[in-house]
């Protein structure tokens, strides 16, 4: 049972959690936010693309390119504000009828695997970006250098690792606080 006037670790505010969090958080928001924005350049581009194709056999040359690299990025930079505000999907289905400090538990392990995979991620990212750069890869239509689109989901990841490994602190700091 919880203590009065607390809310359970899945529901608390990142703000109340110091400094650190609040950072983390107001950069996760403004990477998801760019990731928001880029999104909707494509989509308006998509449509010129699609109208100009359509009505004036003119379409936005390389705009499968352009919508495949930088949907990569875009989709990346989602992910750590995701973990932060616990929006990910979860089935608890089998840790619903578990304690608090048990399922703090797990969510402190799920949230240590999100870092690992996040800095995994970053990793091979930046590895494959360098191959890439190194290959002088670009693209058909617009020769844009690949690595660039690649290399530009690196940030998103480290952001992914750190929130992740943030997260699993947090969580199993409250773990012996919540009964």
């Amino acid at each position: 049972m919880q203590e009065p006037g607390t809310a359970p670790v899945h529901q608390a505010g990142i703000a109340e959690r110091g400094p650190y969090g609040r950072m983390l958080l107001a950069t996760a928001k403004w990477l998801a936010f760019a990731g928001g924005v880029i999104f909707t350049g494509l989509v308006i581009m998509s449509i010129v693309s699609i109208v100009g194709r359509k009505l004036f056999s003119a379409p936005v040359p390389g705009d499968v390119e352009v919508l495949q690299m930088f949907a990569a990025f875009a989709s990346a930079a989602f992910f750590a504000y995701c973990h932060l505000m616990r929006g990910e999907v979860k089935v608890d289905f089998f840790t619903a009828h578990l304690a608090e400090p048990k399922r703090c538990f797990l969510d402190a392990v799920g949230s240590l695997l999100v870092g690992l995979v996040g800095a995994l991620l970053a990793w091979r990212t930046w590895v494959g970006a360098m191959s890439l750069r190194e290959g002088g890869e670009s693209s058909a239509i617009l020769e844009i250098p690949v690595w660039i689109a690649q290399a530009l989901m690196v940030p998103s990841f480290i952001l992914l690792a750190l929130a992740g490994f943030y997260m699993c602190v947090q969580t199993w700091k409250q773990r012996g606080t919540r009964s």
